[in-house]
């Protein structure tokens, strides 16, 4: 079973070609593939497979370390293109990927550079059913109320605007994300990001995901902090400043999405024959 790793901003993800693994993934398997001392160590898989949809490269699956599929990753779906690109399946520098969420349209600009076109946000979704036209709401957690922006970008996003830099930095995302993430307004979880406007064209994110936790860096929860500051007035493109580093969100007046950033491999290698036998020992999907 072979594998690359790839990061983005900090963000790393096991990649997988579906046909070259040899057993189909399941929710335990990538538990154990994401865990840090028992399998590789990863933010998720990404499983890539041939598609006999019209126009497509690849079919892109994307699974988070808790063994739920996510339906896009900004992080995540620039490594599979770039991936693919490296790997031969392409040698176009715009081409399609099917994603649970739907196509996605990548701009390779060079070997660890790309543009991905997000397409149009959403305001209103089965995502956050209460919600109306504009997306806006209000929530109570940790004992504080938070006014929230919702915003479909091809994942549920919640971004909340709080005060400044300090207060941003104080926040204690581990016991307040996953409040808001189970929040009984978001059926299928949600994506959290904190932001803090440093300029009208930057902001300073924190952010956590459904499924994964605090993490470093994540392209659609940029792209939904993107789509709220753009909603609040503020300048686009967006320079959004994460742990991880920076990732430039184009939000256009009908809220379509481009996110641009980089992405590199970290190593390729070849599982155990023991590693091997412990997954195919975990049960198939049902």
């Amino acid at each position: 079973m072979r594998f690359e790793k790839w990061q983005a901003l900090g963000n790393d993800y096991l990649v997988v070609e579906r046909d070259a693994i040899g057993l189909p993934l399941s929710a335990e398997r990538v538990r154990l593939l994401c865990d840090v001392h028992h399998g590789v160590g990863s933010d998720g898989v990404l499983e890539l497979s041939p598609t006999d949809e019209p126009g497509f490269v690849a079919r892109l699956r994307i699974f988070n370390p808790d063994g739920s599929e996510a339906e896009l990753s900004g992080n995540g779906a620039r490594e599979a293109v770039l991936y693919l690109r490296r790997a031969g399946w392409t040698d176009q520098r715009q081409f399609s990927i099917l994603t649970a969420a739907g196509e996605i349209r990548p701009t390779i600009h060079d070997e660890r550079t790309a543009t991905l076109d997000i397409g149009r946000a959403r305001l209103r979704s089965d995502d956050f059913p209460s919600g109306g036209d504009d997306g806006q709401g209000e929530l109570e957690a940790d004992g504080r109320s938070w006014r929230f922006q919702h915003a479909q970008v091809g994942n549920p996003q919640c971004a909340i605007l709080v005060r400044d830099e300090a207060a941003l930095t104080a926040l204690d995302l581990p016991k307040l994300g996953p409040a808001i993430e189970r929040h009984a307004l978001f059926p299928h979880r949600t994506n959290v990001s904190f932001s803090a406007e440093l300029a009208p064209d930057r902001i300073r994110t924190r952010i956590f995901e459904r499924g994964v936790g605090e993490t470093s860096a994540s392209g659609t929860g940029a792209c939904g902090a993107a789509v709220a500051h753009v909603l609040r007035g503020g300048d686009s493109p967006v320079t959004v400043v994460l742990d991880g580093g920076e990732l430039v969100v184009d939000v256009e007046e009908d809220l379509h999405i481009a996110l641009t950033g980089w992405a590199e491999p970290v190593f390729r290698a070849e599982a155990s024959d023991e590693l091997v036998a412990a997954l195919r020992a975990l049960p198939d999907p049902s």
